[in-house]
C-alpha cells in the first residue's frame, strides 16, 4: 500500500510499478466491438461506455465501503486465504468518492477484457504481475499515476483507508450503463423461474447472502452474516444477482506473505443462477474468448433479461 500523508519511501513493488507507468506512456491499445444486430454479443459492445473499474477492499475493517452502491456492476472474487474482494465497474454515473481501494489480481485482467480499454484503479500489485498489467488492454490508474485523485482517511487504519476521487482522474464517463455495454438486456422477465426468498454463496472464509425485499424491490446484501450497508447507513441492495459457477484454481502469483493468489476462470462456459424480482432462474453462461462478453441464456436457449438497476456477479467454485 502507499501513503500520501507521510510520503514514506516506496517498496520494491512500488518502484516496479513506477517503472510500469513510465513504460505505459508509449503503449497503445484498443478493443473489439460486436455487431449491434447480434442477439448474443460475441465481443464486447465497448464502443460506447468508458468504464472505470475500481478494486475495492472487502474485509471487515474495510466496511462499509464508499460509492459501491453507485456501480453499474459489482463483481465478487475469491482472493487469498479464502477471503473476497470486489471489482466495481462504473460508467453510467461516478460517485464523488470510492473505496477503500486495494491491489489488483490476475483475474481482473481477463475479466476486464469484456470492456473496451477500461480504466483500472488499484492500489498496487504483486511485482511479478506488473508486466501482465502493462500488456493488458486497459489504462492502469495506481496512486503514482494520479496522486491528486487518491487520499487516506485518517479515521481508518491502513491498508483499509485508501480512497479514490473519480472526478480528479483522467476518466470521463459517457453515461452509458456498463452492464448494457457488455450485452445485458434490461427488459421484462423471461417465463419461468422459482420463487425464492434468498440465496447464500460461501467462500472458504467469506459468505454472501442475498435476501429478497418486496418492499424495496431489491436483493438486500449481507456479508459474513451482517447486513451490508452504504457509507450513509442505508442497506446495500442489488436489482439482479448472477451466481456464476466457475473454476477457481491457483495462479502463478503470490501475495506479500507467500500465499498463492486464486485465479478465477471467466472464459469458458457453465451454469449460473440469476436472482431477479423474487425468483431464481437456472441459466447457462458462455464466454468463448477473453475478448468476448459473457452471454447468459435460459435452459430453453432464450436470452436472459434483467430488472433495471445494479447487477452483482458472484463467482462461485463449481
Amino acid at each position: 500500500m502507499y501513503s500520501f500523508g507521510t510520503r514514506r519511501p516506496g517498496t520494491a513493488s512500488a518502484v516496479a510499478l513506477a517503472l510500469l507507468i513510465s513504460a505505459l506512456a508509449g503503449c497503445q491499445g484498443g478493443g473489439t466491438t460486436s455487431s449491434p444486430s447480434s442477439p448474443e454479443p460475441s465481443t464486447p459492445a465497448g464502443s460506447r461506455a468508458h468504464v472505470l473499474a475500481v478494486k475495492i477492499d472487502n474485509v471487515g475493517p474495510a466496511r462499509p465501503q464508499t460509492g459501491l452502491d453507485k456501480a453499474d456492476i459489482v463483481y465478487v472474487e475469491q482472493v487469498e486465504a479464502g477471503l473476497s474482494r470486489i471489482l466495481a465497474a462504473y460508467s453510467s454515473r461516478l460517485p464523488p468518492v470510492v473505496g477503500p481501494v486495494r491491489s489488483a489480481r490476475e483475474t481482473d485482467l481477463e475479466l476486464l477484457r469484456q470492456f473496451d480499454r477500461p480504466t483500472l484503479a488499484f492500489s498496487g500489485a504483486q511485482a511479478k504481475l506488473l508486466p501482465a498489467i502493462a500488456a493488458a488492454p486497459l489504462d492502469p490508474l495506481p496512486p503514482e499515476k494520479a496522486p491528486d485523485a487518491y487520499f487516506r482517511d485518517n479515521d481508518r487504519a491502513a491498508p483499509h483507508n485508501l480512497y479514490l476521487r473519480p472526478g480528479r482522474t483522467p476518466h470521463a464517463t459517457t453515461g452509458v450503463n456498463a452492464a448494457e455495454d457488455i450485452g445485458l438486456r434490461f427488459a421484462a422477465a423471461v417465463p419461468g423461474g422459482r420463487a425464492v426468498t434468498g440465496r447464500t454463496v460461501r467462500y472458504p472464509a467469506a459468505r454472501f447472502t442475498f435476501t429478497w425485499s418486496a418492499g424495496q424491490r431489491q436483493w438486500l446484501v449481507s456479508m459474513d452474516g451482517a447486513p451490508a450497508r452504504t457509507a450513509e447507513g442505508a442497506r446495500l441492495g442489488a436489482a439482479d444477482v448472477v451466481v456464476q459457477y466457475v473454476t477457481v484454481r491457483p495462479s502463478a502469483y503470490q501475495d506479500r506473505w507467500g500465499s498463492t493468489s486464486p485465479y478465477t476462470e471467466t472464459v469458458g462456459s457453465g451454469s449460473a443462477v440469476v436472482l431477479r424480482e423474487g425468483k431464481e432462474y437456472d441459466v447457462r453462461w458462455s464466454r468463448p474468448a477473453a475478448g468476448s462478453a459473457t452471454a447468459l441464456t435460459t435452459r430453453d436457449g432464450e436470452r436472459m433479461t434483467f430488472a433495471p438497476g445494479q447487477v452483482w456477479f458472484v463467482f462461485a467454485q463449481k
